[in-house]
């Protein structure tokens, strides 16, 4: 599931422990679904091309005080379908809206803003992905 940093189902990445994440927050909005990372980071999903779009809201998460710096990606069977640009701590989610249509492999990257990973614990909010 998860190439490099660690990653919470359905909470912030918290610090160093597996569960110690706590519910989904940015610039003041809980969330009650996603995946909460610390960059670097890379989320794979099987799609098998049965799913044409995926939404998100994405930032950071409200747990590291204003501080973090963070972008991401949604990466098709190797292209990218869109990169963010950075986003800063207590900033508004960014929403994310892409067409995956015909994906088999769709990778969620979250890159660490081009100045390390101190506090850059990204979250993938509300994701929803449309298939039939």
């Amino acid at each position: 599931m998860n190439g490099w940093g660690p990653v919470e189902r359905d909470s912030s990445v918290g610090e160093q422990a597996a569960g110690d994440g706590r519910t989904i927050t940015i610039a003041g909005a809980s969330h009650a679904k996603g995946p909460g990372t610390n960059a670097l980071s890379d989320i794979q999903l099987y799609l098998g091309g049965n799913c044409s779009r995926l939404t998100a809201e994405v930032g950071v998460d409200d747990e590291t005080g204003g501080a973090g710096t963070v972008t991401f990606s949604v990466i098709a069977d190797g292209r990218t379908l869109v990169t963010t640009p950075t986003v800063h701590g207590r900033q508004a989610a960014v929403p994310i809206d892409v067409d995956v249509s015909g994906a088999q492999v769709v990778d969620l990257k979250v890159g660490d803003g081009g100045d390390g990973n101190g506090n850059d614990h990204g979250d993938w909010a509300a994701p929803t992905l449309t298939c039939g």
